[in-house]
């Protein structure tokens, strides 16, 4: 749904009323600051997440909105500001380092391995690096067994739950592209986050699947996680989020829910020109 239809609609019949949080914050973002040579991408832009919500961050192309995930996953680093993940400041921290800590994040085009089964995919997900020594390694034979039968089982509910498990043995460059966001959404949830960071998961994706994405992406809700959204299809933000916030020239221009933020001025002329 475009933006403009969302304005004249104003609410999809399935819009929530805001209630005060009594979530602890997982992630708070605090005045990051981000410039790429003279330009300024990011300026003073601040949010919250919690637990058990959907958070959604909307906003014209060039907002900068991919660019404050990639600092909150850690692929980019802040000039200014701060990023606290269940207290703790992560601001530098490495990409695997926040990983561990509980925060993961998928990407726009999807990064599956395409040669390897869609079940092979999930289990790769599922292994973290170790350093270990060819001795303990030999030493370590029923521990390794075991970790790969629990990650087996884990994989299995993970494309039960995504609608792939019918799908297990396929190579993964020949599912659909709604398929391949899935995924990599059972991909991301392997690791057991706490924080999700989806990055327009709906874009290019038939209404059917969009439908199915934003079902398990609910579950993610009910399941206790704290799941973060880019996405410019506002339905699916409709849909899905308990807070929005806006973002224009790189900075917060208002937040809340989506029904009140589609029914801010400002929010009509930053993505209509002003033009109602």
């Amino acid at each position: 749904m475009q933006f403009d239809q969302a304005l004249a609609d104003h609410i999809t019949p399935n819009e929530r009323e805001a209630k005060p949080s009594t979530s602890a914050d997982i992630l708070v973002v605090q005045s990051i600051r981000k410039s790429f040579g003279g330009v300024q991408a990011l300026r003073e832009v601040s949010l919250t997440a919690c637990a058990s919500e959907i958070t959604g961050i909307i906003g014209p192309n060039g907002s900068g909105k991919t660019t404050l995930l990639h600092i909150i996953g850690g692929l980019f680093r802040a000039d200014a500001g701060e990023i606290i993940l269940n207290g703790a400041d992560i601001s530098n921290l490495a990409v695997r380092k926040r990983l561990h800590l509980g925060l993961v994040r998928t990407f726009q085009i999807s990064r599956e391995l395409g040669e390897m089964t869609v079940l092979e995919n999930l289990l790769i997900a599922g292994t973290p690096p170790r350093r270990e020594t060819i001795a303990s390694a030999l030493f370590s034979r029923h521990r390794i067994a075991l970790e790969q039968r629990k990650a087996a089982m884990k994989g299995r509910q993970l494309l039960q739950k995504t609608g792939l498990w019918r799908l297990r043995d396929a190579p993964a460059r020949t599912l659909s592209g709604g398929q391949k966001k899935l995924l990599e959404i059972a991909r991301a949830l392997m690791l057991d986050p706490k924080l999700i960071l989806l990055d327009e998961p709906a874009a290019g994706v038939s209404p059917p699947m969009r439908l199915e994405i934003a079902s398990v992406i609910q579950d993610l809700k009910g399941e206790g996680k704290a799941v973060v959204i880019v996405e410019h299809d506002m339905d699916v933000v409709a849909r899905l989020c308990d807070r929005v916030y806006v973002m224009a020239e790189g900075a917060n221009l208002t937040a809340g829910t989506f029904k009140e933020v589609v029914a801010d001025r400002r929010v009509i002329e930053a993505y209509l020109g002003g033009v109602v």
